[in-house]
């Protein structure tokens, strides 16, 4: 059995009413994926800093899930020798 540790920082912000969250992942191999997340309080709504934060953060952990999946697509079809696209399910199915 061998065993891989890949980190995932997730680095917030705060400006002008907005929150910032990036989430990087960094492989053990080297690779480097990263993504952004923002999210704004409505004029209307209580200062809760912490759903900025979530809402955030969510948004960044959702397009860097996105991106590696993308990205494990592309490698498969590169290392596919049939023309046809890859179909991968995220749930495993």
């Amino acid at each position: 059995m061998h065993t891989r540790t890949w980190h995932v920082d997730v680095l917030l912000s705060e400006q002008d009413g907005r929150t910032g969250a990036e989430a990087v992942l960094r492989t053990d191999a080297g690779t480097v994926v990263r993504h952004r997340g923002t999210a704004r309080k409505h004029p209307a709504d209580r200062d809760v800093p912490e759903i900025g934060d979530e809402l955030a953060v969510c948004r960044a952990l959702s397009g860097l899930a996105h991106d590696l999946l993308e990205a494990t697509v592309q490698d498969v079809e590169a290392n596919d020798p049939s023309p046809r696209p890859a179909h991968i399910s995220v749930d495993g199915s």
